[in-house]
This record gives structure tokens, C-alpha cells and sequence, in this order.
């Protein structure tokens, strides 16, 4: 790999890694995660293809172009494609996650590079560096940043997106490293995303990922035109970092280090419920206890050992958690997932619908839900569960789950995501078995030689 020097910016270091970055030379761990994002994030689209919030972005992004609207049979600018799937894909919050930072690369990077793709007659192999050279960024940007953005009062999906999507953009295209670089300082002036959405359920966090995919798009064009950012965009004093995760250790190596042999990217995590990355091990935990026939009403209390870090997002204001006002509210509360997980044996995405938010057993249940810090809590270097339940008749019983199932120390397998695309299609109202054939599309993006032809498109 070239680079810019030992001392050079780190944006000169990635700018020039992706210009050499060939699809071939991807590990298979690599190429098969890629893959599985794509039907994770298509199924995902379609899934969302007939909500309100879907519907109101489409309408409110004009005008015709040569990119796809997943599930929507039409087209548009690419830019407008890659918002209305981005938001589509990230909307339920089922999309792909990343253990060590809760980012959530394939619903910015996919619509991103797809729209560009089908806009510029790309190939299959610009399309795999295009989602290999977005997603790696985006995951080490996570590790970076850590808990620090959240704690800024930003989604990292939304901030490190923009900068995951300008790569991925600049790699699908080849664009030289220079105009790399350049989308990279441009892409840290147009990242945005505040968490206010918590408070209410509303719908900001929906729209991130799409931002953050479109905005990717529009820096990378405007670097191809010559248009100057930053050189020191990531580590600058007023630089990326510092702006949105100001409490950081910033290890300038953790974006840098070893690129092309230590692959971040294999280790994306696909989630099993709908609903916020870090509630998923306490779901696992809930549908255990059911399945040793602990019911609902048979529970006094349940107490949740928790890290300090995801208080704020998924546990306050108790009442607030325990009381969700919408199905969106009620996938960034703990106390009401492991509920409705208990009463109703699964957290998908009719789980999160008006009819399971009103459900009174399970709101009854949700009040009797509580959580304590636990100061050895690894997250978010991992993410873990552990629930107390005690009984009406003063016993207790207990689960744990060590890990994200889901993620690299237990992956869900293509067959699970395969079935979970086909669940989320026929959700959606669209044939089941179209995911076998999204599925075999992506696998043979690594060999195709003419340009991309979705499936659904």
C-alpha cells in the first residue's frame, strides 16, 4: 500500500489506501460479511418500503434519475435514492451493528454505494470496494470514537456514516487519492445527527443513515470538482474527533494501523430482534426464562446489571423507558423489550407495533423492570446481558447472555439471514422468495464484469 508518509494526515493515509484497494485481494471473511450487509440491508428496505416515515422523506425528495428506490419501482438522483433507502434500511432499527462502537455501517454504506453504482454503470468489484473501504472506515471510526459521541450527544451512525459513505463512494469510483482526501474533509463539514430523538420516539434517527449515505455522495462529487477540505479533517484540533467525540483517547492508529491485513469490517454484527444493538443479549436472557416457563406474572421484580454508558439511551427516565409513547420509543427501552419479549415470546418487528406498545400485560410488566450499574460492565468493548428475576413466592431465578449473538463470537450464519431478508420481504408485502435471489446477486458481485443489475430494480 502507498501512503502518505509516517507523518502524513490520516485522511492522506485512508485517501491512499483506497485508491489502491483491489476487490480481489478482500480475505473471504471480508467478502462474505459484504455480502450478507447487502441481503441484510435490501430485506431491511423492503421491510420499511410502506411506513410513514418512508413515504414522507420519498415525497419530500423530488425529481427523477437513474438510481433505484428499493421496493418502490422507481428512480431517482442518487443522492435522493441513497436518503430514501438509507432511511428505509435503518428505520426499524434491524439493520447491521458493530461491536466496540453501536454504528451501524450497512444501512449507510449499501444505499450509497448501490445508488452510485447504478448511476455510473459500475461493475460488481467497484461495488464490493465500495462497501469494503465504507464499512472498515466506519467500524475503526467507531473504535475511535467508542462511547465518546454518545456521549457528545450525537449518533455515531449519522457522524461517522457521512465519512464511511465518502469512502465508499471514492472507492466505487476509483477516484484518485487526492480527491479522496478532499471528500473526506468535506464529508466532516456536512455530518450531523443529534440524539434528541430518545426524548419522544420521533423520527430523526431514521433519517440518519440516509443522510449520512447522500451526504457521502455529495462530498465525493464535489472532491471529483475540485472543491478543498480539510487535510487534517479526522485528527485536527477542530477536526472530526475533537467535534464529536471530545472525550476520546483519539489513537490515531486506530484508523490507520494495519490496513488491508486487519479487517474490522469482518467482524460486523447482524442483529436477531428490531430493536436498539445493546437491549439484544437482555432479549436473549427474557426468552430464556420464558422457556423455563417463568411467566409474566409470576414476576415480583427484574434487575439488569448494566454499563454506565447505556443508561442515558436505553434505561432513563425509568418511567419514561418503562411507559414508551410509539413502537419507535419502545426499541430504545430496555425495560419495555425484555417485556414484551416475556409476554410474547420474540422482539420482531410486529413487536414494536401499536398493538404491542398498548398491550397492557405488557406494560404491566415493563414497571416491575429496574437496572443497577454494574462498574465491571464491559461495554462497550462487549456487549453483554444478565437479568434477576425475582418471583411472587420470593425465589429467584437468573440468566445471562455473554455476548451479542448475532455478532463475531456467534454469527447468525447466511441460512439465518437468508430467512430473516425473506421474513422482512413478505413483512413488506413483497415475495419471500426474492431473498434467494438478492442473496445469489450479491455473492456474484465479486465476479460480475458488466454493470450492477439489482434484482429488484
Amino acid at each position: 500500500m502507498r501512503s502518505g508518509g509516517d507523518n502524513a494526515p490520516a485522511a492522506a493515509t485512508l485517501a491512499a489506501w483506497i485508491e489502491d484497494l483491489a476487490s480481489e485481494a478482500l480475505p473471504g471473511a471480508v467478502t462474505r460479511a459484504l455480502a450478507d450487509a447487502v441481503i441484510d440491508t435490501v430485506g431491511l428496505a423492503f421491510a420499511a418500503r410502506g411506513t410513514e416515515y418512508v413515504s414522507a422523506v420519498r415525497k419530500s425528495w423530488t425529481g427523477s434519475g437513474p438510481a433505484s428506490v428499493i421496493g418502490a419501482g422507481e428512480r431517482r438522483s442518487p443522492e435522493a435514492a441513497a436518503m430514501i433507502n438509507g432511511t428505509a434500511a435503518h428505520g426499524e432499527d434491524y439493520d447491521s451493528t458493530f461491536e466496540g462502537c453501536p454504528v451501524h455501517p450497512g444501512a449507510v454504506v449499501v444505499p450509497a454505494v448501490l445508488a452510485v453504482a447504478e448511476a455510473e454503470g459500475r461493475t460488481g468489484p467497484d461495488v464490493l470496494r465500495g462497501l469494503a473501504a465504507g464499512h472498515e472506515l466506519m467500524c475503526r471510526l467507531g473504535l475511535a470514537a467508542g462511547k465518546a459521541t454518545h456521549a457528545a450527544g450525537f449518533h455515531p451512525t449519522a457522524v461517522i456514516g457521512a465519512m464511511g459513505a465518502a469512502a465508499a463512494v471514492a472507492a466505487a469510483t476509483r477516484a484518485p487519492s487526492a480527491a479522496t482526501a478532499n471528500a473526506f474533509g468535506i464529508a466532516g463539514s456536512m455530518a450531523s445527527g443529534i440524539i434528541e430523538y430518545l426524548a419522544d420516539g420521533s423520527w430523526t434517527k431514521r433519517m440518519h443513515a440516509g443522510w449520512a449515505a447522500q451526504s457521502g455522495l455529495r462530498a465525493a462529487a464535489m472532491a471529483r470538482a475540485g472543491f478543498r477540505g480539510p487535510a487534517t479533517v479526522f485528527e485536527g484540533a477542530h477536526g472530526f474527533l475533537n467535534a464529536f467525540a471530545p472525550s476520546a483517547s483519539h489513537d490515531p492508529d486506530v484508523l490507520t494501523a494495519d490496513l488491508g491485513r486487519r479487517w474490522e469490517t469482518a467482524r460486523i454484527a447482524f442483529k436477531p430482534y428490531a430493536c436498539g444493538t445493546m437491549t439484544q443479549p437482555f432479549i436473549d436472557c427474557a426468552l430464556r426464562l420464558r422457556a423455563r416457563g417463568v411467566r409474566a406474572e409470576d414476576i415480583a421484580e427484574m434487575t439488569c446489571p448494566v454499563g454506565e454508558g447505556t443508561v442515558h439511551r436505553l434505561w432513563e427516565p425509568l418511567e419514561a423507558k418503562r411507559n414508551p409513547p410509539n413502537g419507535y420509543a419502545a426499541k430504545f427501552s430496555t425495560p419495555y423489550c425484555i417485556a414484551v419479549a416475556m409476554v410474547r415470546g420474540g422482539a420482531g418487528l410486529a413487536e414494536f407495533d401499536t398493538a404491542a406498545v398498548s398491550d397492557p400485560e405488557v406494560r404491566a410488566l415493563a414497571t416491575r423492570v429496574a437496572y443497577r450499574v454494574d462498574p465491571d460492565d464491559e461495554y462497550p468493548r462487549n456487549y453483554t446481558g444478565r437479568i434477576r428475576a425475582v418471583l411472587n413466592d420470593g425465589s429467584v431465578v437468573e440468566e445471562s447472555q455473554p455476548h451479542l449473538r448475532g455478532g463475531a463470537r456467534e454469527p447468525l450464519g447466511r441460512d439465518a439471514l437468508v430467512r430473516k431478508c425473506a421474513a422482512n420481504l413478505e413483512y413488506g408485502g413483497a415475495d419471500p422468495a426474492m431473498a434467494e435471489a438478492i442473496a445469489e446477486w450479491a455473492n456474484g458481485l465479486e465476479g460480475g464484469t458488466g454493470a450492477v443489475r439489482p434484482p429488484w430494480a
